[in-house]
């Protein structure tokens, strides 16, 4: 080759490998901060999306943190999952995961479905309840025995609903499989995160 072509050569195979290189780079791959990828990595964008109000827009988080009480981590004490409007200038509250220490594994409610093999915890079209697995609470900088995670679905509200005259904006059964499931994430990605899995 002649030598005045050889920048050019040099050039154009490193532009070469830049373009294998991003064409390979997963494009799922979360970056934070969302806030921190959806709750601290609590969700994936996806899971966080399957609770919905019958309303649609795209899922963002706004979360609150606060430390632990036997360490300086901080661990996220609230986390608001909220929707774009049609117009995407306003965004609306579409459910809530607070993660709180507790002194007790929760009980099963009234009509409520387990989560499943390996999770303690149940699921309800509103609400829902899980422990992380033991460890996590002293992981996470809990003095507690236990670390619990609960879910709030306001538009789901049996009692609400029946007060304003209107039907659930997503089928109840639909509701609880999607709670659990957003529960069932959660308790594995936070133990995942904090090196706690059972």
């Amino acid at each position: 080759m002649d030598k005045k072509w050889l920048p050019l050569a040099i050039t154009l195979g490193i532009a070469g490998v830049a373009v294998v290189a991003a064409s390979v780079w997963p494009d799922d791959v979360e970056k934070p901060p969302l806030p921190q990828s959806l709750c601290h990595g609590a969700l994936s964008r996806e899971t966080a999306e399957l609770i919905d109000d019958g309303r649609g827009g795209e899922a963002s988080a706004g979360a609150w943190e606060s430390k632990g009480s036997t360490t300086d981590s901080a661990v996220f004490k609230e986390c608001h999952v909220l929707r774009a409007d049609q117009d995407g200038a306003k965004r609306r509250g579409v459910y809530k995961l607070v993660v709180e220490e507790t002194r007790s594994a929760p009980g099963t409610k009234k009509n409520s479905v387990p989560l499943g093999p390996g999770f303690t915890g149940w699921a309800l079209p509103d609400r829902a309840e899980v422990i992380l697995p033991t460890g996590c609470a002293a992981r996470m900088g809990s003095a507690a025995p236990h670390v619990k995670a609960s879910l709030d679905v306001p538009s789901q509200d049996e009692e609400r609903l029946y007060r304003r005259g209107e039907k659930p904006p997503v089928d109840p059964d639909t509701a609880t499989r999607n709670n659990a499931t957003v529960m069932r994430e959660v308790a594995t990605r936070l133990a995942e995160r904090y090196d706690c899995a059972a």
